[in-house]
């Protein structure tokens, strides 16, 4: 009999705290749960604590107290390079994530770091590629591409390294009419984990099943999007429209 694989992307968040060093409490006890395959929109008024939960997801930034658990994998310092290739992070501005001479180089930084063997490298940078739409983009300077092209770039570097988590902070920020469909096109393609933090709630309504709001460092509202898009005292309460 085979025995089947258990399903990758699975994210338990407990008691999370995080406070900054100039007193700021930007988490004060996030509690929440991912089931593999899920696909998550977390939102919130600015200063909610969105960009500091996603920085505590894959240890960019570190401290605090609780535990935030990938795939049965505790993230902490001695764990850090494991779960970095569990969790792709794409930034909001891709300029962040881009610094290489080519596209090519940039997709193939962080497969090159995790030790991945060089004759698979340039089959991990092409496959990346095809599946954000820039396949044959990789001799490109990313700086002579558009906004929307360098958001796929950006997907694609975190693609190379076959995470089971995929986190997005604004991805359609900035975009136009089009880049915005294409990249929505790119996140609904794909079969991980997906975390969305996002003000566009057009986007949640049309591609994100579950949402969870965050405020002042709490979950305040975790349920189906459809119900919690549509209540509008909710949304008003929480500075979102």
């Amino acid at each position: 009999m085979t025995e089947m694989a258990t399903p990758q992307g699975g994210i338990e968040v407990s008691h999370l705290h995080y406070t900054y060093p100039d007193g700021t409490e930007a988490l004060r006890g996030i509690e929440l749960t991912v089931e593999p395959g899920e696909k998550v929109a977390l939102v919130g008024p600015n200063g909610a604590g969105k960009s500091t939960f996603l920085l505590q997801l894959n240890g960019i930034l570190s401290g605090g107290h609780g535990s935030v658990v990938i795939d049965g994998t505790t993230v902490e310092p001695a764990t850090v390079k494991r779960v970095r290739a569990l969790v792709g992070l794409v930034f909001q501005d891709p300029d962040d994530q881009l610094f290489s001479p080519t596209v090519g180089e940039d997709v193939a930084f962080g497969p090159i770091h995790m030790g991945v063997p060089a004759d698979e490298i340039h089959h991990r940078v092409e496959r990346a590629l095809e599946a954000v739409g820039m396949g044959g983009s990789s001799a490109r300077v990313p700086h002579h591409l558009s906004l929307g092209q360098r958001k796929r770039v950006a997907t694609a570097t975190v693609l190379s390294m076959d995470p089971s988590v995929l986190v997005f902070d604004e991805p359609t920020a900035g975009l136009d009419p089009r880049g915005r469909r294409e990249l929505m096109g790119v996140m609904a393609s794909r079969t991980e984990t997906l975390l969305v933090s996002t003000h566009d709630l057009a986007m949640v309504a049309e591609s994100l099943p579950r949402t969870i709001i965050l405020d002042e460092g709490l979950v305040v509202a975790d349920g189906p999007s459809e119900e919690l898009l549509d209540d509008e005292a909710l949304l008003e309460a929480h500075g979102l429209e």
